[in-house]
């Protein structure tokens, strides 16, 4: 049964930052492509960043490039999402995903519950 588990949202201030953490299991993590969505209430899930499976290639979101920074660990199973200058539009719920390839698609295999993640002016 695959897991990908979520945490390290909160609240913080704008201009703060947060790293966020998806630990997975149920599958060989080396074998996926990571990425990182996010949906704020009323919108629909977007892409936010995406890592391959090696980590050597990534993918960002134009709002968020410059600032977010995706990164695994495959020894750990893990894969993070470091955010920095955090502006109030960044407020979301932040989803990991697991898929076969690296893609800014939504159509993962897996996903997690989500983790909140609120900024405040």
């Amino acid at each position: 049964q695959v897991q990908l588990v979520e945490s390290g949202g909160g609240l913080v201030q704008a201009g703060g930052s947060l790293r966020l953490s998806c630990a997975a299991s149920g599958l060989t993590f080396s074998t996926y492509a990571m990425g990182w969505f996010r949906q704020a209430p009323g919108k629909e899930r977007e892409f936010v960043a995406a890592i391959s499976r090696s980590g050597v290639s990534t993918y960002y979101a134009d709002s968020v490039k410059g600032r977010f920074t995706i990164s695994r660990d495959n020894a750990k199973n893990t894969v993070y999402l470091q955010m920095n200058s955090l502006k109030p539009e960044d407020t979301a719920v932040y989803y990991c995903g697991a898929n076969p390839g690296i893609s800014r698609a939504r159509t993962y295999d897996y996903w997690g519950q989500g983790t909140q993640v609120t900024v405040s002016s």
